[in-house]
């Protein structure tokens, strides 16, 4: 069985409107959120062997403050084909993961998340920014992934339930 933690970037700031979408950095709150993920993955030992991250600035953010706050040594890979918004997106990087990874981490953007969750536990949940959403995967290697793979929802967190 494999675990993969599904992370929504946390809160982006729209004040530089001049900046591409790619650009957007996160604002106060997500700074915030960002690490208080990080503090909850230590604090339940649930952190995760590697983590794939979007090359978007507030994915990436997002990652660099969870790992800051989680005492995260393990492997950040940045993936520029995470910033896209479409489920299929996050099963091709991950289906190519090396067997040894046993949790691993993706951040990036919705509506993708959200379809990536559905399509692989077959429940819909709403994941607003910086929510993080575990899901246990009957699989053994990460090449058995694709969207007939039916995991299990075993939690979702959200940072305004964790005030």
């Amino acid at each position: 069985m494999k675990t993969l933690f599904i992370l929504r970037h946390a809160k982006s700031s729209w004040k530089h409107l001049e900046l591409a979408d790619h650009d957007r950095p996160l604002n106060k709150r997500g700074k915030r959120d960002a690490a208080r993920m990080g503090e909850l993955l230590r604090e339940d030992d649930l952190l995760p062997d590697l983590i794939l991250s979007s090359s978007a600035k507030r994915a990436h953010r997002t990652a660099e403050l969870l790992i800051e706050a989680a005492g995260f040594d393990g492997e950040l890979l940045v993936n520029r084909d995470l910033y896209a918004h479409y489920a299929e997106a996050y099963l091709d990087p991950l289906s190519s993961l090396d067997e040894h990874y046993e949790r691993v981490m993706v951040i990036g953007h919705n509506p993708g998340l959200e379809e990536l969750l559905e399509i692989l536990t077959g429940e819909w949940d709403r994941l607003p920014t910086a929510a993080l959403a575990q899901v246990m995967l009957p699989i053994q290697r990460w090449s058995e992934l694709d969207d007939n793979t039916q995991g299990e929802v075993e939690n979702i967190w959200r940072p305004k339930e964790l005030r």
